[in-house]
């Protein structure tokens, strides 16, 4: 992709969200520890010993300090690099009146199949494209960047805020698997439950460190 002239001032995507990328990264080590604090007894203990004692606080912690890291990450870069916020919401005003455009002449199209007004359908196509961009890149990177750059052709997107929303996505459905911690049935399921949200936390790191440029 063609840096742009606009972008040219803007730092690297790895820098701009540097503390979220560091605090998803210890987050990672983080559910790694808590996994082990389950399963390093359970592996330390005679093999006929039953009943083995483990460590679930850790998992607990996990679950519960990981949303309350990652907005705080988030707010230190928003801090860092207010030129960057500033530009970045400029853009994203002129995006969402893109998509507002375009669900008003679709909705004078079809005015039997409502959209639940402009605004709505405008922001719920970021959304829709942050989760097509994280599902895609699981798979398929390259696949992922051409789609990026296909939704930005539209100018209905810019790069960074399909990015960041693909970021939000894996975020979310890493919290929510920390969150069924808190309601497994046994320290095995929820030391499991640990490892399976880092896949989703290390593909938010990848799209947060991502420029396509």
């Amino acid at each position: 992709m063609t840096t742009t002239p606009d972008r040219l001032d803007l730092p690297a995507r790895r820098r701009r969200n540097a503390r979220l990328i560091a605090a998803l990264t210890q987050l990672i080590g983080a559910c790694a520890e808590a996994a082990g604090a389950v399963y390093q007894p359970i592996a330390a203990a005679p093999p006929a010993q039953e009943g083995v004692e483990v460590n679930l606080l850790p998992c607990i912690q996990v679950s519960l300090s990981a949303a309350l890291l990652l907005d705080a990450a988030r707010a230190e870069d928003d801090a860092r690099w207010p030129a960057a916020v500033t530009r970045e919401r400029a853009a994203a005003r002129r995006t969402f009146a893109a998509r507002c455009a375009v669900a008003a002449a679709v909705d004078a199209i079809k005015p039997d199949e409502p959209l639940g007004g402009h605004e709505q359908a405008a922001a719920m196509e970021l959304v829709s494209a942050g989760e097509d961009v994280a599902a895609c890149w699981r798979h398929d990177p390259e696949q992922a960047v051409a789609l990026v750059q296909e939704l930005v052709a539209s100018g209905e997107f810019t790069e960074d805020e399909v990015l960041d929303d693909a970021v939000d996505c894996a975020v979310m459905l890493g919290l929510l698997t920390l969150q069924e911690v808190r309601t497994a049935t046994d320290p095995s399921a929820a030391a499991e439950l640990c490892l399976s949200a880092v896949s989703h936390i290390a593909l938010a790191v990848t799209l947060a460190s991502a420029d396509l440029d």
